[in-house]
């Protein structure tokens, strides 16, 4: 996206017809910039850093066991906690870590 040097909107392209070359043009100022070369910028996205919606590793403090199997690891035992995520007719969504301190898998079962 380029914008006008002159009004700052933005530039919009015109096809190249009747032997014109590619050129940019103003939709607003009589500003047009007649494109000789290949133009080309790569910018490198930024990844957003993301919240943990469930209140990341403080939220798994004070949680209860339960007895179910991990399906990373076969451990018996689990940290649990229900959480609603979608419309109050739906039933919660129980997320679960393992117990096994070499594992700690995540999953969670609706």
């Amino acid at each position: 996206m380029d914008f006008c040097p002159t009004c700052a909107n933005l530039l919009l392209v015109e096809n190249p017809s009747m032997g014109r070359p590619l050129r940019y043009f103003c939709p607003t100022c009589p500003y047009v910039y007649v494109v000789d070369r290949k133009i080309s910028k790569k910018l490198k996205l930024k990844k957003k850093e993301v919240d943990d919606v469930l209140g990341g590793e403080d939220a798994w403090k004070n949680v209860d066991r339960t007895t179910v199997t991990c399906p990373n690891c076969s451990y018996g035992q689990a940290y649990f906690m229900q959480i609603q995520i979608r419309s109050a007719d739906e039933p919660m969504t129980t997320f679960y870590k393992c117990c096994n301190i070499d594992c700690n898998h995540r999953w969670k079962e609706n």
